[in-house]
């Protein structure tokens, strides 16, 4: 199997879009701006989403649907939040279609809709408006709701996973009748995003807090978990508001307390999409392929037989069952891959592309030597061993390997995170080297804006527990206090 993908060092684009292509994760669809996300591509999504859905629900959430719909009064309701999704929004405006006598289809101009509806971009206008009606007294609360769904946001330049015009995700809504309960909350979640992107993901994140010119549209205060990808790029993966009562009050939401007085709820909301999984890509993934961590690899372990005639094979096959019988119970997902319709050379290339962990080799000489061939594909690493238990090694093997990704992409990170004190040398180090930058900034957002205007560099965030450094802005010299983190981002 010829993979022929270009080089991340020749060209990183590129071999991203080939990648994703070439794996069988997603494609650009008839719809501009829109992909088809595949199965394998899906399946690892669902694997991201089950667990998630496992760690919202024991945090104490659950899910429900909302409509796909919102009626554009709603966001007029919520100035901040109107303004920053305005240009994004893709709007309805008629509800039929009609032949026009020369066999082509066209817009009813009879059938306009009294009221336009915009296709959701986030959802926090029609759940508040929801919530009014659900919440009347303190015993009502909180309200700890998620939902799994499509959004829109229309999008000019886009990319697989890292920005089309409709993507998947979640988003959490919820409703507190403190504002210590909603903070708590917020930082609740934000732990949680970290958690799986670095357990199951083997991302190394960074908790931290979005500037005020970088928050959520209609949020008091965001916090966020970044990443860095392997060009030296930084990826927001996760974010979590705490959205005051700016959408209690624009919706009118408020409750009794326990001593009968009416006040305003107060809010979060927070969500993962699948632009994580153009995250999982790029923090990992080498020239050869995908390097998934097989915690979220939808098959671990893929056996591949090398056999001279169909009674070899079935000799092979015999093995393969106590095998894949002992891995089954250990919860291990596997592939025996018997097809007689490619040769094991193209077989192990197509699972080294897919980012397979572990490849066995199964051939005619182990079957007398109780041995077989195990290869690794973060190291890409092969030898060959006992096959007496041989579930109890890959179990192990797995976990090694889980831990090895997750160390590799700690250390380039590190390696990547520069401290500088001048401007000059964070242009400097901006453009020979990237990844995160630490540099004292004055606090404001004219400093910030120039920054960006002139570098295209942008706070990514103010790290959680940041030391406290005195120190001045390397643009105007202020007093600063501490260092936040810099980076070119997606």
């Amino acid at each position: 199997m010829s993979k022929g993908l270009t080089s991340r060092s020749e060209d990183y684009s590129h071999w991203y879009n080939e990648l994703v292509t070439k794996a069988d994760l997603a494609e650009h669809s008839s719809v501009r701006g829109c992909m088809v996300i595949k199965p394998y591509g899906y399946s690892i999504w669902e694997k991201m989403q089950a667990v998630l859905d496992q760690k919202f629900k024991d945090t104490g959430h659950s899910n429900a649907y909302f409509p796909l719909f919102i009626p554009k009064s709603f966001f007029s309701k919520e100035a901040s939040h109107v303004e920053g999704f305005a240009t994004e929004c893709a709007v309805v405006t008629h509800y039929r279609l009609k032949n026009d006598g020369n066999g082509n289809i066209i817009v009813d101009e009879d059938a306009k809709l009294e009221e336009e509806l915009i296709v959701r971009p986030t959802s926090e206008t029609i759940i508040w408006n929801t919530y009014r009606g659900w919440i009347q007294s303190y015993r009502d609360l909180p309200i700890l709701v998620n939902q799994w769904a499509n959004v829109v946001r229309w999008e000019m330049r886009t990319r697989l996973f890292l920005r089309t015009t409709e993507f998947l995700w979640q988003e959490g809504h919820t409703a507190h009748a403190t504002a210590e309960e909603a903070i708590a909350e917020t930082e609740q979640m934000l732990h949680v995003y970290a958690d799986f992107a670095e357990e199951f993901m083997a991302m190394p994140v960074i908790k931290g807090k979005k500037t005020a010119n970088e928050r959520f549209a209609g949020a008091l205060d965001t916090m966020c978990i970044e990443a860095l990808m392997q060009d030296g790029k930084a990826l927001q993966a996760g974010t979590s508001h705490f959205l005051g009562q700016n959408f209690a009050k624009a919706f009118d939401v408020k409750f009794t307390t326990k001593e009968g007085k009416q006040e305003y709820v107060w809010a979060t909301s927070w969500g993962v999409s699948t632009r994580l999984m153009g995250a999982l890509i790029m923090a990992h993934s080498d020239d050869q392929g995908l390097v998934l961590p097989p915690k979220l690899a939808p098959i671990q372990v893929v056996i591949v037989p090398i056999h001279k005639g169909d009674e070899e094979l079935a000799k092979i096959s015999a093995e393969v069952e106590k095998i894949t019988s002992a891995l089954k119970a250990k919860g291990i997902s596997f592939k025996y891959d018997n097809r007689d319709t490619q040769r094991p050379g193209f077989k192990f290339a197509e699972y080294e592309l897919k980012g397979v962990p572990v490849r066995l080799a199964f051939g005619g000489r182990d079957l007398e030597s109780n041995t077989i061939e195990i290869a690794r594909r973060d190291t890409r690493t092969k030898e060959t061993i006992s096959r007496d238990g041989i579930a109890d090694v890959i179990e192990n093997l797995l976990e090694e390997i889980q831990n090895n990704i997750y160390q590799k992409a700690l250390d380039y990170r590190t390696e990547m995170t520069t401290e500088v004190n001048s401007y000059e040398e964070f242009k400097r180090v901006l453009t020979e080297k990237g990844g995160f930058i630490a540099a004292h900034w004055d606090g404001t957002s004219e400093t910030e804006a120039k920054i960006k205007e002139e570098t295209k560099a942008t706070i990514r965030c103010i790290p959680l527990n940041n030391k406290q450094e005195e120190g001045v802005c390397m643009v105007t010299g202020k007093p600063s206090k501490e260092r936040v983190l810099f980076a070119l981002a997606y």
